[in-house]
């Protein structure tokens, strides 16, 4: 299998004997791998086991990888990971103080949003700002247009922009079809996107009509809230006929920041833009005088519910940003650890050799 153009440039020459092939799921420490155009099952080699200190370590949906093939029904044997151009993760949910990847080596990620009970702009912020830090261009879905009308989703719209910026806005209907030749444009032959958004918003839904036939499978949602039930149990990779990428992913019900601080600058350029205009330049936009931020927000042209929104994803960046700094000077004492005992059993090899 040759990997798309815009994918070659990190692409180092493979050691004799292996073979390159892309992860399209895993299953309980095993994987599927597509390799030579074909679906096979791959494992990775004890080596990599024993040096792997973190998730990020193992092989992960999107990834390229270089495999030692073998004939029949035997697994494929992962030998190691290929550099990735993107990683898009999000902090573990509950207290650990992990990074979850979800999906690498992505172009486009489409954030999808129900115009249900699902609609969230502050969400959306969220999402924009995982997105944006994956190093993957964001893409704004809004399903279910059916639901409203004309006017209402020119109101919806108005909002949605306001907070997307540059990021491309598409409103559809899988179930009228509208749009859906729009989304289409974004996935070319050598691109793969990535689906993310909460459960019931639509994302199996989107990717049958892209496949033109009912691969996922889709549940309806409550009409009372609008959640649904997580229908998609793992990450997949999977080619469209008229080429190109698509990973599914389940609903995430929280989306936790990993590194952030940049991509949140970048989400909410506007207000840092007017903390700029600030007379101090220590300016806590509360009450000091000639602030940008407040007068904004007082004439109306800032929201003072997106400027909160802003306040809360930064001290949560802040947060894990000082949490991570213990959990990675941790990280390279184990990798140290076990890069020692490696050297200590070569030494024993050796002796006895």
């Amino acid at each position: 299998m040759i990997p798309p153009a815009g994918h070659t440039a990190h692409l180092a020459p493979l050691e004799e004997g292996l073979t390159l092939a892309r992860v399209i799921a895993e299953h309980k420490g095993r994987y599927a791998i597509l390799v030579n155009n074909q679906e096979r099952t791959a494992e990775i080699t004890g080596k990599m086991m024993f040096e792997a200190v973190t998730r990020k370590d193992y092989p992960a949906v999107g990834d390229w990888v270089a495999v030692q093939m073998y004939d029949g029904e035997s697994p494929c044997i992962i030998h190691r990971i290929l550099p990735r151009t993107t990683t898009l993760s999000r902090k573990t949910s509950g207290k650990e103080m992990e990074e979850q990847i979800i999906a690498v080596n992505v172009d486009i990620v489409f954030i999808v949003q129900g115009l249900d009970h699902d609609f969230n702009l502050r969400r959306l912020e969220r999402f924009l700002v995982v997105a944006s830090q994956s190093g993957a261009a964001p893409v704004i879905l809004l399903s279910k247009t059916d639901l409203h009308t004309p006017e209402t989703m020119q109101e919806v719209l108005q909002e949605v922009h306001a907070i997307a910026k540059s990021a491309p806005v598409i409103a559809y209907s899988a179930k009228t079809m509208q749009h859906l030749d729009v989304i289409k444009q974004f996935i070319t032959t050598d691109v793969t996107v990535c689906f993310v958004g909460s459960s019931g918003a639509g994302k199996s839904t989107l990717i049958n009509r892209l496949l033109g036939r009912e691969k996922l499978a889709t549940q309806e949602v409550r009409s009372e809230d609008s959640k649904g039930k997580h229908t998609t149990t793992h990450r997949e990779l999977i080619h469209l006929p008229d080429g190109g990428c698509v990973i599914d992913t389940p609903g995430l019900r929280e989306i936790g920041l990993w590194d952030a601080d940049t991509s949140i600058d970048t989400t909410f350029a506007d207000i840092i833009d007017l903390g700029l205009q600030c007379r101090f330049t220590d300016c806590t936009h509360n009450e000091e005088p000639g602030c940008a931020v407040r007068a904004a927000i007082d004439d109306g042209s800032l929201d003072e519910g997106r400027y909160i929104s802003f306040l809360k994803l930064q001290k949560e960046a802040d947060f894990i940003a000082a949490k991570t700094d213990i959990t990675k000077q941790q990280e390279r004492k184990a990798r140290e650890k076990k890069l020692g005992k490696l050297q200590k059993e070569y030494q024993k090899q050796r002796r006895k050799g």
